[in-house]
């Protein structure tokens, strides 16, 4: 008898077609387990704390430094150059400061703009009973120092009864003692460097090096002398006859700007050789009439028997605002470890 179709009620015989029994429910796990859980859990929520606090601090910090990027952007846009006067008292009697640093050009904190400024501010404050120019700089652009010097000269016609002293502490040469010699009277210290009364327009020829290292020079001139200056070949008699006279013209200038300003203080100009780009100390230049006393911007307060200085010198005010954080944080730094500052003598600071 066939046995298909099969029978639906009928149980077969054949274990193998059975269907796999049921799994047993897992077993519930034991208190030790939890606890294994739950630390893995909780491990997990402190760890993303303490990521969310990383993310918060980093964009905290981002936010910051494209802030203070748009401050500093905004700064070199802004044409009012900051007063420097943050936190000084102008409302009393004082001696104003003007600050000459450093290399005397466009580009630099010496340049005809912020100094002229700074001094025409310092001498329209009724409380400045005097102004001195605190200089320490080895000179630098003819046209910047003029043009301060020419300043200095306009402010002291219109203010007769407010005095200019131009302090040197240690140097005041070229460009920076054209700028001095406009001051009523100049303060050196004995060994400051003083004078250097020239011009100079350096220049090398370095044609044999090139032909060593095999290097031609293809420079295109429309016009005979534009490559005067060439470093790849010698100056033509003419053309050094020509600079010379630029130099001469641009030293005379210098020269007059020296003699109108010091006058019959200087001492045998020729003799001495005052006018040839030489250099004295502080000491010998007194002797030669090129400077009148020594001194410091410290000593000249107590001379003029003033209480305060104020500095009139334009500040950068992220500079500022860092040297005011350095200070705070020093402080702080300072208490919190119990720390007594106290001065420290050093040769090498500058005198006040």
């Amino acid at each position: 008898m066939s046995n298909w179709p099969p029978d639906p009620n009928k149980r077969s015989d054949n274990s193998s077609n059975q269907p796999a029994p049921m799994h047993q429910p897992p077993s519930q796990p034991t208190g030790q387990e939890w606890r294994l859980i739950e630390n893995t859990l909780l491990a997990s929520v402190v760890e993303q704390r303490r990521a969310r606090r990383w993310s918060i601090f980093f964009k905290l910090l981002t936010f910051g430094y494209i802030l203070l990027l748009f401050l500093t952007i905004g700064r070199g846009c802004s044409t009012k150059a900051p007063t420097g006067l943050e936190g000084m008292d102008t409302s009393k009697p004082h001696l104003a400061v003007v600050e000459l640093q450093g290399t005397i050009s466009n580009d630099d904190k010496a340049n005809a703009y912020d100094v002229s400024d700074a001094l025409t501010r310092a001498f329209e404050n009724s409380n400045s009973k005097a102004v001195a120019l605190d200089i320490n700089s080895p000179g630098g652009s003819p046209v910047q120092s003029d043009e301060i010097w020419q300043t200095m000269v306009d402010l002291r016609k219109k203010y007769p009864n407010k005095k200019l002293y131009a302090v040197i502490g240690d140097i005041g040469a070229s460009g920076a003692y054209y700028i001095a010699s406009a001051a009523d009277e100049i303060y050196v210290n004995p060994s400051s460097l003083v004078g250097s009364i020239g011009v100079i327009m350096p220049s090398y020829n370095i044609e044999g090096l090139m032909d060593k290292v095999g290097i031609k020079d293809r420079t295109i001139t429309a016009g005979e002398y534009k490559d005067i200056l060439s470093l790849s070949r010698p100056l033509t008699d003419y053309e050094e006859q020509h600079v010379e006279k630029v130099l001469a013209n641009t030293h005379k200038h210098f020269i007059n700007a020296v003699k109108e300003g010091r006058g019959s203080r200087l001492k045998d100009p020729e003799a001495n050789k005052l006018f040839s780009g030489l250099f004295w100390t502080g000491e010998q230049s007194i002797a030669l009439g090129l400077a009148d006393k020594t001194g410091s911007i410290s000593s000249l307060e107590k001379q003029l028997k003033l209480k305060s200085t104020v500095n009139y010198t334009p500040r950068d005010p992220f500079q500022f605002f860092m040297d005011r954080f350095a200070v705070k944080m020093g402080a702080g730094i300072g208490s919190s470890v119990n720390l007594d500052v106290l001065p420290q003598e050093d040769g090498t600071a500058k005198m006040r």
